[in-house]
């Protein structure tokens, strides 16, 4: 591409297929000037950098010249553009987590939150979270077609992450109404709102768990503000939120993507049909064929950095292409085939380096006993429409399914 010309826009067209966008401009180099689309909150109709390419992806994930602080984001949104409105309508009482910040911050809250993630504690939660898929599972039964997503795929990861942050369960109804809101892409209106209700509910939460404690990760937080003082108030609630919102979204497509892939692959469906040992790697494999997040969250370069052959200046917005490194030829082969028996590791699905998923052991637990489950449940499963009349989130970040209808019992 010349970097001169007029960015080119991520519109409609490039979130329904991103791949073919990709190939076209990794033939291009590894950096490549494009524009936000119009409707994105804070920074759309924005140029920013995108990168592609498994290898600029990956060494651009673990580099401390791009800052996610959102701090630092803001302050150079301001610069570019003074009118737009703060950080699209989300307050810092959300934004405060490890996400958005640098070491030596996200260092110290990363370790607050590591102990709940460690392989002990998810194997700990194993019967709970095969209980909440049995129980899923059980209430599909009694139907011909639903839409996966919002039957199963929705509301299993919020009620495991529920079970985590010691949400009551007469209280757990409103997550999933709220957490439409925010991953839907349809109204930034209706997404900052479901945002402040959160944030105000978990504030809530966090004084009657403060009056009575529990043995859960809210718990936990609380006690490293009040006792230890190693978060402050305003990230203890940002941390929780954090906790919710990555807690659900990564799972949901990811059973999503792979139930779709899988039902346009049924030879690979079967092959997991007789063999279940398959499913660990099978996951990974859905995880690189289509990434729950296509791109990472937004960086900013603190100072110059060279990518490929291109200079991008201090100051400047990057956007890194997980999907794209996940497709890349010169490091999967056939990348834009399903194979569940693909030695699919080093996928950058979770990130890399110091932001890399620090739930992405619960993930894979999540996605393997749900797959299980459907396998074992509803074995003649099928799409009940036609593939490509499928949409996918209007989402920046984001790549999910909008809906996914199937008859669980096909014949």
């Amino acid at each position: 591409m010349d970097h001169d010309s007029a960015p080119l826009e991520l519109d409609d067209a490039f979130v329904q297929d991103p791949y073919s966008v990709y190939a076209k401009l990794s033939t291009e180099g590894s950096a490549h000037r494009v524009m936000m689309p119009p409707g994105v909150p804070l920074c759309g109709g924005l140029p920013v950098w995108l990168i592609t390419g498994y290898e600029a992806v990956r060494s651009a994930l673990a580099d401390p010249r791009l800052s996610t602080d959102l701090n630092r984001i803001d302050g150079l949104f301001a610069q570019k553009e003074p009118d737009r409105t703060k950080r699209g309508g989300f307050s810092s009482v959300l934004a405060s987590h490890m996400m958005h910040t640098d070491p030596p911050d996200h260092t110290r809250l990363r370790k607050l939150v590591s102990k709940a993630f460690t392989s002990r504690a998810i194997q700990a939660l194993r019967p709970q979270i095969q209980k909440i898929t049995d129980e899923l599972v059980d209430a599909l039964a009694d139907h011909d077609t639903v839409d996966l997503l919002d039957a199963f795929a929705f509301p299993l990861p919020i009620r495991v992450i529920c079970l985590l942050l010691g949400v009551p369960v007469e209280e757990q109804g409103n997550f999933k109404s709220w957490s439409k809101a925010l991953v839907s892409g349809n109204s930034p209106d209706e997404a900052a709102a479901a945002a402040t209700a959160v944030a105000e509910y978990l504030g809530e939460l966090i004084e009657r768990k403060r009056r009575m404690t529990t043995d859960d990760v809210l718990t936990a937080l609380i006690s490293a503000h009040d006792v230890d003082d190693r978060l402050t108030e305003t990230e203890l609630v940002s941390t929780a939120y954090l906790l919710f919102i990555a807690g659900f979204e990564t799972t949901l497509n990811a059973l999503g993507n792979g139930t779709l892939h899988l039902m346009r692959n049924l030879d690979q469906w079967e092959a997991l049909r007789e063999d279940r040992t398959l499913l660990p790697g099978a996951v990974e494999e859905f995880l690189r064929l289509e990434s729950p997040l296509k791109h990472a969250t937004f960086r900013c370069a603190t100072e110059s950095v060279s990518i490929g052959d291109v200079e991008i200046p201090a100051g400047d917005f990057v956007l890194l292409a997980i999907a794209s490194a996940n497709r890349d030829p010169q490091r999967f082969g056939d990348p834009h085939a399903l194979d569940v028996l693909r030695p699919a590791a080093g996928h950058l699905a979770f990130g890399h380096g110091i932001h890399h998923c620090l739930g992405a052991p619960l993930a894979r637990v999540e996605v393997q006993m749900a797959f299980g489950a459907l396998l074992d449940a509803f074995p003649a499963m099928r799409l009940a429409v036609d593939p490509e009349d499928l949409r996918w989130r209007n989402s920046t970040i984001i790549r999910g399914l909008d809906s996914l209808p199937v008859r669980l019992n096909h014949r």
